[in-house]
């Protein structure tokens, strides 16, 4: 090729370059090659741009009126002719690797990102263990106290507190490791190693049994300083509840960046929704007390049904009469101040399992529906 990527010679070569030789010599002008000297620096120097000039002409034309670039073109064409009765290719995908297997491949991938990048998981483990301890030592020994509507209203905002703050960081912390891992995917589905859906869902099957540690970190800690009853059926529902709120935080973090551009406008974003799940979660204002036109976005945040699954699995059968309660017990103070009902408890546990399918599934859906590379 000369420059330009023109063709000016497409064929044999033969011993010693012999065919090349032969034809750049047949054209007028080109100098023989001298004995012994090397064929590919004497048609370097034979088809430079200043021998163009010099000669007058364009090796490039020459090769394209030639019979060998007629004889190319006529193989090519027959070549290019299927043989009788043959088939045509079929591939039914445009991957190499059916979709379980390229599942398998982007989940091992993941694992080992997440492997090699021990501070993402280092400072999630040790806040959440800190955040442990802070709680256990301030709220010390209170899931006992059960006699007075301040003891329950204490331990709830405990359960309150931690929910946003350990969601939050959660939720914080994996949008820019979820950047940079679209990043790499982008990169890596252009080259038609995978689909888009294997990779999100390896991004979010490897958060599990991260969140599934620190969701047992931080519960063993509270519960057992906070003085929880300690039965199966309570540590179990407790553990279940801090792990879905976790998940759902992480996946909402993960879908706030696969519907935005970058982490930083996905903060931005998912910034005014904690804001909102704050103020509707019950805390700060039970469900009763809301005016009837915004209870409607109490059922939607996700907070609080939390809040509800922790609370009313913790004290929800308690039949104990309350000391200032006006003769209410535990279990009646629950339903008639924050609309808390132990019967529907296995609900409040699909609801919450629900948020957290709902925010995987939608940021599967928007990696694979948005691209927002600029190249």
């Amino acid at each position: 090729m000369k420059r330009g990527g023109q063709e000016i010679y497409v064929g044999p070569l033969g011993h010693h370059s012999k065919y090349l030789i032969k034809y750049f010599e047949g054209i007028e002008g080109v100098s023989k090659i001298k004995d012994g000297y090397n064929p590919a620096t004497w048609m370097l120097e034979v088809t430079a741009s200043a021998q163009e000039l010099s000669l007058g002409v364009d090796f490039a034309d020459i090769y394209k009126n030639s019979d060998l670039y007629r004889r190319n073109k006529a193989l090519i064409e027959d070549l290019s002719k299927p043989a009788p009765g043959a088939k045509e290719l079929y591939f039914a995908t445009q991957y190499s690797q059916p979709f379980l297997s390229q599942c398998a491949a982007c989940l091992w991938k993941q694992h080992w990102s997440y492997w090699r990048n021990p501070p993402y998981a280092a400072v999630r483990f040790l806040f959440t263990t800190a955040i442990a301890l802070m709680f256990g030592t301030l709220f010390w020994d209170l899931g006992s106290k059960t006699k007075k509507m301040q003891d329950l209203s204490n331990v709830m905002g405990s359960m309150y507190a931690a929910v946003l703050f350990i969601g939050i960081q959660n939720s914080s912390s994996v949008q820019p490791v979820v950047s940079v891992e679209r990043t790499v995917f982008y990169r890596e589905r252009a080259a038609g190693m995978y689909s888009a859906m294997p990779y999100a869902i390896g991004q979010v099957l490897i958060e599990i049994p991260y969140i599934f540690v620190q969701a047992s970190v931080y519960g063993i800690i509270v519960y057992s300083m906070i003085g929880f009853e300690w039965t199966a059926a309570k540590f179990f529902w407790y553990i279940f509840f801090m792990l879905f709120t976790l998940l759902y935080f992480t996946f909402y973090g993960m879908m706030a960046v696969a519907v935005t551009p970058n982490s930083h406008i996905a903060a931005i974003v998912s910034s005014a929704f904690y804001g909102l799940w704050n103020l509707f979660s019950g805390f700060i204002i039970p469900r009763p007390s809301m005016p009837v036109w915004w209870r409607w976005y109490y059922w939607i945040c996700p907070v609080s049904w939390t809040l509800y699954g922790l609370l009313v699995s913790q004290f929800g059968d308690i039949n104990e009469l309350l000391e200032d309660g006006n003769n209410e017990t535990v279990k009646q103070y629950l339903r008639n101040y924050y609309g808390f009902r132990h019967d529907y408890l296995g609900l409040v546990a699909a609801v919450i399992i629900s948020f957290a399918v709902l925010f995987g599934t939608i940021f599967a859906v928007a990696i694979k529906m948005f691209n927002f590379q600029r190249r």
